[in-house]
């Protein structure tokens, strides 16, 4: 099996995307080489611990209302071209994503990782629900058969929260400076949503070097 390391935020549109399309090649391809994990990478690693009202963080961040809407266009408009439906409204707080870092860590460890992914994206992106709240980060463990009361403990602690920086930390020390940012077996990053035809010229051209004879 060859390794993907995906860095990606949560909150993150473009990851969401980028997560969505690679899904359709892996589908088409149900015997790809891939074996996936997902690393930290916040967006806004800034972010107070109880997040902000939606509105004024992208206001802030984008010189307005007008600025805001003319950064999240080409973002909207590519999730329309894709069919990928975000509900925008339904989004009310940007969260500070380290809690649900961790729980994509901890999901790893019980081999749930790419579930937890999954519900986090859908959560924010469809249903509008607070990625900084516990309990619901709580709810969606337990959705995904991890033990909720064990979550909870672990969330109101402060278990794995100096890893997570950390490793976002390295990343950018490494050079990545905005996600989702793939990495193929350790070696050749691919920054970006990348469009389902591209991982399936990646997992051909894997696939024809596997089958190549050794000293061809």
């Amino acid at each position: 099996m060859i390794k993907l390391d995906i860095l990606s935020d949560p909150i993150c549109p473009w990851c969401y995307i980028g997560k969505t399309q690679l899904d359709r090649a892996l589908e088409a391809r149900p015997d790809h080489p891939f074996t996936i994990e997902w690393h930290p990478f916040q967006l806004n690693p800034d972010m107070p611990a109880e997040g902000m009202d939606r509105r004024a963080y992208l206001e802030a961040k984008f010189g307005g209302a007008e600025g805001a809407l003319e950064a999240y266009r080409p973002i909207m408009d590519h999730a329309a071209g894709i069919g990928l439906e975000i509900e925008w409204d339904r989004i009310t707080r940007t969260p500070n994503t380290i809690d649900a870092h961790r729980l994509i860590h901890w999901a790893g460890i019980e081999q749930r990782q790419g579930f937890v992914v999954d519900r986090l994206f859908k959560a924010y992106f469809k249903e509008g629900r607070d990625l900084g709240d516990h309990e619901v980060l709580a709810d969606i463990a337990d959705g995904v058969g991890m033990d909720a009361g064990v979550v909870m403990r672990l969330l109101q602690s402060e278990a794995d929260a100096a890893s997570i920086r950390e490793r976002d930390a390295a990343s950018r020390e490494m050079g990545v400076t905005g996600v989702p940012t793939f990495v193929v077996n350790g070696q050749h990053a691919v920054p970006g949503a990348q469009p389902p035809e591209l991982w399936e010229k990646v997992i051909a051209e894997i696939e024809s070097q596997i089958d190549e004879p050794d000293g061809a």
